[in-house]
């Protein structure tokens, strides 16, 4: 008999492994991208409803820390630095806290994000930056808590939050004019080094023209005045290709010295045996 339970069991295991109940959350997730100017802005947070409860004052009281939203943290995460309140904020991932008041709101960046609700030990070392904004009263009740990101302009936009009848709007710079100026420099400046020598290993590796990935490649030692072992590596398995077998030994032992200056073992390796190879 006991047996036969046991086989009954494993025979219903896979059944039961599959029959998960899936309910809908009472606050579901929600997330937002949105780039504004040229630098992206995510936040991933959850909406509680108010389902009939008063909100402010009872279910998140005045002047108490909030977690501004439900379940796990409000996070936002900015590609770069903005500047919010005139202070810095840099780039990365945080929490958003708040704490609402009749007339304002504290809004708080955190730097740990990893929490359910409010952290269980606080700490301001960890307050990457903490601001005040005006509360707007809303002539119609938002049901379910909303975060959007709106008043879009390519240096700034505003972090807006509404529910129930209580609306704030946070404005937050982006530093759209010192990156488009930094791109527009670097390519009218034309290409680096570095360019050149992409574009050279692209068309040896792709079995490109193998006579404009030397010219790339020279192009790419030409610009800068301490020769890398990897660019001179790069140099010699094309001259190498082209049937310079000469060149391509010259050029191998001024990367092998390159290398063992970097102590890059892998470099000095791999010349040594091309070297060998190449002298045959």
């Amino acid at each position: 008999m006991k047996k036969i339970l046991i086989a009954f069991a494993i025979l219903l295991a896979p059944f039961a492994s599959e029959a998960q109940i899936k309910t809908p959350q009472a606050s579901p997730k929600a997330y937002i991208k949105q780039t504004v100017g040229l630098t992206d802005v995510e936040v991933t947070y959850s909406r509680p409803g108010a389902r009939g409860r008063a909100v402010f004052g009872n279910l998140v009281p005045f002047g108490k820390l909030w977690r501004t939203g439900a379940n796990e943290n409000t996070i936002i995460n900015f590609s770069d630095d903005v500047v919010i309140d005139g202070k810095t904020l840099k780039k990365g991932k945080y929490s958003i806290y708040t704490i609402p008041k009749i007339e304002s709101w504290e809004i708080i960046f955190y730097l740990s994000t990893d929490n359910w609700g409010l952290p269980e030990n606080w700490s301001d070392a960890y307050v990457a930056l903490r601001t005040t904004v005006k509360e707007d009263a809303l002539p119609t009740p938002v049901e379910t808590f909303t975060i959007g990101i709106n008043g879009l302009d390519p240096n700034f936009a505003y972090l807006e939050m509404a529910w129930e009848n209580s609306h704030v709007a946070l404005k937050f710079e982006v530093p759209t004019a010192k990156t488009a100026t930094a791109s527009i420099e670097k390519t009218l400046a034309g290409p680096t080094s570095n360019d050149y020598y992409a574009a050279a290993q692209y068309l040896f590796s792709s079995n490109g023209n193998i006579d404009t990935a030397r010219t790339y490649v020279d192009k790419s030692l030409d610009m800068v005045t301490d020769k890398p072992y990897y660019i001179l590596r790069l140099k010699s398995i094309i001259q190498a290709k082209q049937g310079d077998k000469k060149g391509a030994v010259e050029t191998a032992k001024a990367s092998l010295a390159a290398a063992e200056t970097a102590n890059n073992q892998d470099y000095v390796k791999m010349n040594k045996d091309s070297i060998a190879e190449w002298s045959r």
